[in-house]
């Protein structure tokens, strides 16, 4: 690359070759002059305005890459499944869903591509419930011209990772909620859990395929548990019981249908006392009580990732540690918080 400084009042007839952005505090931010513009001698005063009173004339070599080019190809390599990408603007170019679902970051080449000289690339958390059309990701190179190796190298990370941004659909599942308690099942006072987990899955275009009530009995549990695998539940959720006390024998009743436990106690708070298991291919959340009484709790962080077709792992629940405690704001805001937006 050769660059040319040349005064402004000089610059008449010459090619722009970046864009000159106007910044209004509060009003607006944009490029008041696009690259490739021919310079006029009615020009020169609102450059001077800009603060440019030299501009950089370039002469790329055969081994550079122009920003905005450098830029369109790093959003190529990057987006993947489900998404889409805009741009160049002032050489960035941003990533968006193509379609309502789970954002996956693949943390490890994220990183790998922000270790190169002069590339940026910037995400959402990993496992944000989006939109269709939600910004996802935002790529560009730092510098006007770079060397053609380092966008040969992102791209590279980007092919051997496989991906590096995407969007899962959420999948369509049939619902299968067992509410255990002897004072919900013997009428003692009305079921609050219901209402909740049928919010929830709901939200997500998913079912509940059927709503049983248990006593505070193992075996009766087990069986209704059983019993929603054996009728097409794709998940299935246990409420209640899920504490240490002598009649909370929720966690037992799932351990003997056989089910593989995941992890029994979470690092997220509200949600301590949650329960994973996997009846076969199943997934069985065991919530506790604080799953009806707050608005957002560990559900909240994993219900989406079990409907967009994830297996989630003993590792997965435990790397909730980070990010994992609710700040119970007297105002919720989630999931425009800290809550569940850690390093997993």
């Amino acid at each position: 690359m050769k660059l040319q400084t040349i005064r402004v009042e000089e610059a008449v007839g010459k090619i722009l070759s970046h864009d000159i952005t106007k910044i209004v505090k509060g009003e607006t931010k944009g490029a008041s002059f696009k690259k490739g513009h021919i310079i006029k001698m009615e020009d020169i005063s609102e450059l001077l305005k800009l603060g440019k009173e030299n501009i950089y004339i370039l002469e790329l070599e055969q081994a550079d890459i122009h920003e905005d080019v450098a830029g369109i190809r790093l959003g190529t390599a990057v987006s993947g499944e489900g998404t889409t990408w805009s741009g160049p603007k002032e050489s960035r170019v941003n990533i968006y869903a193509q379609n309502d679902g789970l954002h996956k970051v693949n943390i490890p080449a994220l990183e790998d591509i922000n270790e190169l000289p002069e590339v940026i690339l910037s995400t959402l958390p990993n496992n944000t419930v989006v939109k269709k059309g939600d910004l996802l990701a935002g790529t560009k190179v730092i510098p006007l011209v770079v060397p053609e190796q380092t966008v040969l190298a992102a791209e590279n990370i980007c092919r051997q990772a496989g991906w590096v941004v995407k969007v899962l659909p959420f999948l369509s599942c049939k619902v299968g909620v067992v509410i255990t308690g002897n004072e919900v099942y013997k009428k003692r006072i009305r079921d609050g859990f219901g209402p909740v987990i049928k919010e929830k899955v709901e939200a997500y275009g998913s079912s509940v395929m059927r709503v049983d009530f248990a006593p505070d009995n193992v075996n009766v549990i087990a069986g209704k548990i059983e019993k929603m695998k054996e009728d097409g539940a794709d998940i299935i959720i246990v409420t209640g019981g899920m504490s240490v006390d002598p009649d909370d024998v929720t966690p037992k009743a799932i351990q003997l249908t056989g089910a593989k436990v995941e992890k029994y106690g979470a690092p997220a708070l509200p949600g301590a006392m949650f329960m994973l298991a996997y009846l076969g291919d199943v997934p069985i959340m065991g919530v506790p009580a604080c799953g009806m009484f707050f608005k957002i709790t560990i559900v909240d962080l994993l219900l989406p990732r079990l409907f967009a077709g994830e297996r989630i792992t003993r590792r997965d629940i435990i790397a909730l540690a980070n990010g994992g405690l609710c700040k119970a704001c007297p105002e919720c805001r989630y999931p425009n918080c800290t809550f569940g937006k850690g390093t997993n």
